[in-house]
């Protein structure tokens, strides 16, 4: 009797570690990433549990009489395409961002010929420092733009 007692109790035990390890967890990054886990992921924040999803199914596909069925296209081979090329936009858009902020930040500085002389004898920025100076602004306004769109459509992908 204590013996069928203990082996319900370890019977118990394993369905419930079995049913936990079903729950995974939907985990969201500061920068957009998901991650599906059914362990806690460090820096990201919990958003939902999720069911896993079925196992595959064991029984074989229809084939028609006479033909055997053409292999098509794996719509998971396209899908992980997709968000692979999104995945490298976006890494791209990153960069060229980078890029960007860094030109802006070095071309503070006047170069030679972008001082014009005072009559007091200083000198001031003229129009080809400031020139420089929109086109740098510019270039970084438009690699936020693109990091966006490229963080939608990755988005959009999965």
């Amino acid at each position: 009797m204590r013996t069928s007692r203990l082996f319900l109790v370890v019977l118990a035990l394993a369905a419930a570690t079995a049913v936990e390890a079903q729950k995974i967890g939907r985990y969201v990054f500061p920068d957009g990433r998901v991650v599906y886990s059914d362990q806690p992921v460090p820096g990201a924040k919990l958003v939902n549990e999720v069911a896993p999803p079925p196992p595959p199914s064991a029984s074989p596909s229809p084939i028609r009489e006479g033909k055997p069925a053409a292999p098509g296209p794996d719509p998971g081979a396209a899908h992980a395409q997709r968000l692979n090329q999104a995945d490298a936009e976006v890494r791209a858009a990153t960069e060229a961002l980078e890029r960007a902020r860094a030109q802006l930040q070095a071309g503070a500085e006047p170069l030679p010929g972008e001082r014009t002389g005072t009559k007091g004898g200083g000198s001031r920025l003229n129009e080809a420092y400031d020139a420089r100076q929109t086109a740098n602004q510019r270039a970084v306004a438009d690699a936020e733009a693109r990091l966006q769109r490229a963080v939608a459509a990755r988005n959009a992908a999965r």
